[in-house]
């Protein structure tokens, strides 16, 4: 889990993520079919523990989801 601050995009792909509304291509984040206009918030919320790494529709994890209640 991350020990930096959550900044608003954060929370936002975060919420989009929960929504249903994210998918994982590669090393690409996929926000309503488009690639997010931040490249790096994608690997930035996995390596941090709180999105599924894992080709396909992106899910949030146990810390996500924590994390995201708590905002």
């Amino acid at each position: 889990m991350t020990t930096s601050p959550l900044t608003h995009r954060d929370r936002a792909v975060l919420r989009a993520v929960a929504d249903g509304r994210c998918e994982i291509t590669g090393s690409s984040l996929l926000v309503d079919g488009l690639c997010c206009a931040d490249q790096f918030v994608g690997p930035r919320l996995t390596s941090a523990g709180l999105i599924s790494a894992c080709p396909g529709p992106a899910a949030l994890t146990s810390a996500g989801y924590e994390v995201l209640s708590a905002a």
